[in-house]
């Protein structure tokens, strides 16, 4: 994949490192205003595929409400009341916390993370980022009498479903599978495919589209985290949804049909908001101004940051 510089590094007023990515920005009528190396290949959209999946299972029965629906969607910091969701989704469909079958982790919130360690907790699968998504899952599988012990298996009912949505609202052929770091099969398509699919779920007027992208600018703590910059955007932009993934990627939509979708090649998270706001202002998008730059510490005082690359700032 032939990625283009996408972010400086700037320590001081020296040009300290780069990151390369490809970026895709689309008008409200689906026509490609800025594109930024090859975001037309196959890559794997990691957590930004949430939304797309919760879809699927709403479409099959889930009738998750507000901020449960919002966890379904989300990588979350792992703070209280994350995990406290998770247990009232499993509750609510006669489902134990051992049924999870998403990797053991630490939550990822730097306070959550520090108060988890302070009370001597370990490792739990509820505790991983994504264990909203998991326990939702399985509530799908105990609606539609569908097994629990192997919903991660690629050829189950429920990852059948998840496919056949993602093809859906991409618009194109699923290129790649795998394996996401929760255990989840992991469907790769491109990056403009990944915006198309949240330009559908931003403005959709009615249906469980409309259901996921309300919970999703509603509830954004439950998305991300307190004080994440995914939930940030959602709450700076009216009826937008954004969702962050590993690996660089970040995506979304907007209820007036604009999108935007990312990928840093080296993966790194640091640069991913900068561009994905960068890519929303060719737009004409207003964007939080925080999260334009990201800050370059030294001694633990800004000394210098990270900014989008001249050619998206166009």
């Amino acid at each position: 994949m032939a990625h283009e510089l996408v972010a400086e590094v700037w320590r001081g007023e020296f040009l300290e490192s780069v990151h390369h990515g490809s970026v895709i920005a689309l008008d409200r009528t689906g026509r490609e205003v800025l594109t930024v190396g090859r975001p037309h290949d196959i890559t794997y959209p990691r957590s930004s595929n949430k939304p797309i999946q919760a879809l699927a299972m709403l479409r099959h029965g889930l009738d998750l409400q507000d901020e449960l629906l919002a966890l379904a969607c989300a990588s979350h910091s792992g703070e209280d009341f994350h995990i406290e969701g998770v247990h009232r989704i499993l509750d609510a469909h006669g489902l134990d916390v051992n049924a999870l079958q998403c990797t053991p982790d630490l939550p990822i919130g730097e306070d959550a993370l520090r108060a988890h360690l302070a009370a001597g907790r370990t490792k739990a699968p509820k505790y991983m980022n994504c264990s909203g998504k998991h326990a939702a899952m399985l509530a799908t599988c105990v609606l539609n009498g569908w097994s629990t012990h192997d919903y991660l298996d690629p050829t189950h009912p429920l990852q059948n479903a998840i496919r056949d949505t993602l093809e859906e609202l991409a618009g194109e052929r699923i290129g790649a599978e795998g394996v996401d770091g929760c255990g989840a099969p992991l469907f790769g398509i491109s990056l403009t495919g990944l915006a198309r699919a949240f330009s559908r779920l931003a403005r959709a007027a009615d249906g469980p589209e409309q259901r996921i992208a309300q919970a999703m600018n509603r509830y954004p703590e439950w998305v991300g985290g307190t004080d994440r910059d995914v939930t940030k955007l959602m709450r700076a932009i009216p009826g937008a949804v954004a969702k962050d993934g590993a690996e660089g990627v970040y995506a979304i939509g907007l209820p007036t049909g604009e999108a935007v979708a990312c990928k840093i090649a080296d993966g790194s998270s640091r640069a991913r908001a900068v561009v994905l706001v960068a890519a929303l202002r060719r737009l004409g998008v207003g964007a939080p101004d925080e999260l334009a730059t990201s800050p370059v510490l030294g001694h633990g005082r800004t000394v210098g940051a990270v900014k989008p690359s001249p050619a998206l700032v166009g």
